[in-house]
């Protein structure tokens, strides 16, 4: 399967109930799976609060819990012995227009949230490559998007709103101490119940892409590469030395006259739109070949509006200083010939770095170097050691969300806050109600 028709199973849970209100034993009991279907969730229960308070009521009444988002995750991050507690159903969303924020609710993804935004004249910095991520999982992730001057999509966030171990209610905002530390939680801290999001007037991007361009370009010209656009994403499946598509995103200039320019750093421009796979159709894919729209109809790759699938898929995600970047994309080209064959593609994006404690783009700007693998596990989880020791010089760090393979130790000398994320967690959750196997694993064990 690749991209295009996995993204269509991310539409189908868009555009349909998550999970039911545990109306049946069937359901309650049947294999429930993330998005992609490569994990299973083990979870006894899940519940589907209504409103905040539910979720209050929930926590006190249960001794181990975990929030459960848009199921975009590939690990078992979501996961947790005794029930989930889905936010699908918080959905309430708020513009203030005099500061220049919107609050959501938890289960509010971005595709629901972009175009309300456009409605009533704004928009979001930054956007993933999927529009069907929730807001706060993505946010408790440290998902991003792309731009040498954007920070990931948790950067936006200004107001957190979160049901602590104890059942309360605990909201955060910039000037607190406890922040930085709980913006980018994990699922650690308890149940994100509503996120502000800092928003700006709304604006049109244009979208061009190049094909062939030759890493030896990246070796002097990597930050112009990457600074071309308002959003560049470089595509590659590791062989030849190069990139195999080139997507800009730029902003457009209300008035302004603009041609396509025919190369970019010798890469050839589009004459038709492509998607990231060759040889696969654009059906799905965002507009390109220079054509203004909205922010959101061009800022991820592919478009919000597809007739939903089936599909699967695995990723993994690295992200190393951006100082450093050619030389870390040329170490992992040494595994070209054991990764390509498991590989649907590669894409290569930068981040503006943050002061988030356990980001992946703390305290340093960034190159993510993520893989779209086919759904391979056992080779992939082979070659996921190597890539990881090629990338060890460059400290690189994991996606919180995806695959990986990396020691708790090597987590712990990786992020210098995590003995204060640790403190954090346990002052939210002091029974460890909101702990699993993935923290137990990654964080408290680091």
């Amino acid at each position: 399967m690749d991209k295009r028709q996995f993204l269509k199973t991310s539409a189908a849970l868009v555009t349909g109930s998550l999970l039911s209100n545990f109306s049946s034993e069937a359901e309650q009991t049947a294999p429930r799976t993330n998005w992609a279907g490569n994990y299973t969730f083990h979870a006894r229960e899940v519940y589907t609060p209504e409103s905040v308070q539910d979720v209050q009521e929930i926590v006190r009444k249960h001794d181990k819990l975990k929030a459960l988002g848009a199921r975009h995750s590939f690990n078992s991050i979501a996961d947790t012995s005794g029930g989930q507690v889905s936010v699908e159903h918080l959905k309430d969303m708020e513009v203030d227009a005099k500061s220049r924020t919107v609050t959501v609710g938890a289960g509010v993804r971005y595709g629901q949230l972009a175009p309300y935004l456009d409605d009533h004249g704004f928009a979001l910095h930054n956007l993933a490559s999927l529009p069907h991520v929730s807001v706060a999982g993505a946010c408790a992730t440290g998902t991003h998007g792309s731009g040498i001057k954007n920070g990931n999509l948790s950067t936006a966030v200004s107001r957190l709103e979160i049901v602590n171990g104890g059942g309360e209610i605990v909201t955060l905002t910039r000037q607190d101490k406890e922040f930085q530390g709980a913006v980018v939680g994990l699922g650690a801290l308890g149940i994100i119940t509503k996120v502000t999001l800092d928003v700006q007037p709304t604006f049109q991007m244009r979208q061009v892409v190049y094909e062939n361009l030759s890493f030896d370009k990246l070796e002097h010209h990597l930050d112009e590469i990457f600074g071309a656009g308002y959003s560049v994403s470089l595509f590659t499946d590791w062989q030849n030395h190069r990139a195999t598509q080139v997507w800009i995103k730029s902003r457009v200039t209300p008035g302004s006259s603009w041609t396509m320019p025919k190369e970019f750093f010798g890469a050839k421009a589009a004459t038709r739109n492509l998607h990231p796979l060759a040889g696969h159709s654009a059906e799905n894919c965002t507009e390109q070949m220079g054509v203004p729209g909205p922010w959101y109809e061009r800022m991820p790759h592919f478009r919000m509006n597809f007739t939903p699938s089936s599909g699967q898929e695995l990723q993994s995600e690295f992200f190393v200083p951006r100082n450093r970047a050619y030389e870390a994309i040329l170490a992992v080209e040494k595994l070209r010939d054991q990764v390509t064959p498991h590989l649907f593609i590669t894409e290569l994006r930068t981040i503006e770095s943050d002061s988030l404690w356990i980001s992946t783009a703390y305290s340093r700007q960034s190159l993510a170097i993520h893989f779209t693998w086919k759904p391979e596990w056992d080779a992939v989880k082979a070659v996921l050691p190597k890539i990881e020791e090629q990338l060890q010089p460059f400290d690189a760090r994991p996606h919180w969300a995806k695959l990986f393979t990396m020691s708790p130790s090597r987590l712990k000398m990786l992020y210098v806050r995590m003995p204060e994320f640790q403190q954090l967690a346990r002052q939210f959750d002091p029974n460890g109600k909101f702990r699993n196997e993935f923290l137990n694993a990654n964080v408290y064990a680091a």
